[in-house]
């Protein structure tokens, strides 16, 4: 999967975010303190009414090696932003999280490192913690849901999922799929959507090194709750039928056995 590339490697990091401009400066601030820092910090403005556009310019200005490019996104929902901040991105590898995650100081490190040792993989995902909330409930909650996503999502996909909060993926990867993805679907959770559009062509593997820290947020509210549960239901039933479980896995068993040919009659 990976490209010959001359040089060193380029990082470009995307954090979408809508109205979270407190959480937004704490993440450019654990960013900015990389043993790697990225090349650019792409925060994409999701129509924001509070002022984290103007914390991520600030960040910009008071953190020269990881400075912050602000790009707007006014089509609502997650999938149009993240899927803007990859356009947007120019990295040899792109890196996702959210903007209330707070990365350990050598995720970036981790993530380079990661796609070194496995050349044939076109997107890794790692681990995560719970930073806030009830401390002695922190663990094993983030272990609960985690273990939930990926038991919803492996039968689904035929594989592991990618994780929003903790995801990377190589640039000629995405730009293979990013007319695919359902960008303009706010109901979906676009890690899922994109877990299925790079993984009918591509290995998605998993990483190592410290979890990344992210926020028990989402999980206070039974309202906000229940909508993510029905947006996970959402985002694999749009790929159907094409991408119904036993047709999917039909194709990665015969795509495993190099058996399996693409649309256009060439082999994968």
């Amino acid at each position: 999967m990976a490209a010959e590339h001359d040089g060193p490697v380029t990082v470009s990091v995307v954090i979408p975010v809508k109205d979270d401009s407190a959480e937004l400066t704490v993440c450019l601030a654990a960013l900015a303190a990389q043993t790697r820092t990225a090349e650019e910090i792409i925060v994409v403005d999701n129509a924001s009414t509070d002022d984290s556009a103007a914390a991520a310019r600030a960040a910009a200005a008071a953190a020269r090696a990881a400075g912050a490019t602000v790009v707007s996104c006014l089509q609502p929902g997650i999938p149009a932003a993240s899927a803007t901040g990859y356009d947007a991105a120019t990295g040899d590898l792109i890196l996702r999280l959210d903007a209330d995650c707070v990365p350990g100081p050598r995720w970036i490190q981790d993530v380079i490192t990661a796609f070194e040792e496995q050349p044939e993989v076109a997107a890794l995902t790692g681990p995560a913690v719970f930073i806030d909330g009830p401390v002695p409930l922190r663990r094993p909650l983030v272990r609960a849901y985690l273990f939930a996503y990926m038991n919803f999502s492996i039968p689904a996909l035929g594989h592991r999922p990618l994780f929003g909060s903790n995801l990377a993926m190589r640039r000629e990867a995405w730009e293979q799929v990013r007319l695919e993805v359902h960008r303009e679907d706010p109901e979906i959770h676009d890690d899922l959507d994109l877990s299925f559009h790079l993984g009918e062509h591509h290995r998605l593997g998993q990483m190592g090194g410290e979890p990344m820290g992210i926020s028990m947020r989402p999980f206070n509210d039974a309202k906000a709750f229940r909508r993510r549960i029905k947006r996970g239901f959402r985002s694999v039933t749009v790929h159907w039928p094409q991408e119904f479980p036993p047709l999917r896995w039909r194709r990665a068993s015969l795509r495993r056995r190099g058996q399996f040919t693409e649309p256009g009659g060439e082999r994968p």
